[in-house]
């Protein structure tokens, strides 16, 4: 299979359908779980999905382990060459890493700012024309309103999408029906997109609910699912 065809027959043009053609240039978008339902890796599939398409990515990650974050987006790739039997694949791998750059922070250490400063500088002096930033591990429950407002107003400033994989840090959250805790919704206003992620047992599925798009409040499942055994997404 080559690349193109790849694309076109990926789980994650029915993910588009379901946002209505995706997230957008200038928005942010927020998958939220409790730990362990496999929030990186959806991110890292995105991410790729993105890569195939010729898209600049930035991976920022706040745990402290880039390699960790290098080898998601390895196992990422091998499960996806080998399951669509994509031609080159090693040849290809090689070359969608030019448009991917990882970078680590300490959110306790380092300010919302200095982030960004980086983030810019890498895009405007660097010339790294970046399409979408992943904040993965970003204590967004803990962060200030006024925080999450900058690195809006930063992604409407560069027009670029921003995602954000979330799960909380304090113990005495509660979550809805859909994987949604309730300290997200203090940014209800600031999100554009808020993907719940729950694992169910029945079904053997990590069910993804559409929580909000744009101004619309309406959970609905979305065309996909997550495979708790691959972490990937399939429809």
């Amino acid at each position: 299979m080559e690349i193109q065809e790849l694309n076109a027959l990926s789980p994650l043009r029915a993910f588009d359908e379901s946002l209505n053609g995706g997230l957008g240039k200038g928005n942010l978008g927020v998958l939220v779980s409790r730990h362990g339902i496999g929030k990186t890796a959806c991110l890292v599939h995105l991410a790729t999905d993105k890569l195939f398409r010729n898209e600049h990515i930035i991976h920022v990650s706040f745990s402290g382990n880039v390699e960790h974050v290098i080898n998601w987006y390895k196992e990422v790739f091998r499960q996806i060459s080998e399951n669509r039997s994509l031609e080159d694949a090693a040849v290809i791998y090689n070359e969608i890493l030019a448009n991917r750059v990882v970078m680590n922070f300490s959110q306790e250490n380092v300010s919302v700012e200095k982030v960004l400063s980086s983030l810019e500088t890498l895009i405007r002096q660097g010339s790294f024309n970046a399409d979408a930033i992943m904040f993965d591990g970003y204590k967004l429950t803990v962060a200030t309103e006024d925080d999450v407002r900058k690195i809006k107003q930063f992604a409407m400033d560069l027009r670029v999408e921003v995602w954000f994989s979330v799960s909380p840090v304090r113990p005495d959250v509660q979550f809805d029906d859909n994987g949604v805790p309730n300290t997200i919704l203090k940014y209800e206003n600031l999100i554009d997109v808020l993907i719940g992620l729950k694992y169910n047992e029945t079904m053997d599925k990590v069910i993804m609910t559409l929580v909000k798009d744009g101004e619309t409040i309406d959970p609905k499942p979305m065309r996909v699912t997550l495979d708790p055994k691959t972490m990937l997404i399939s429809e």
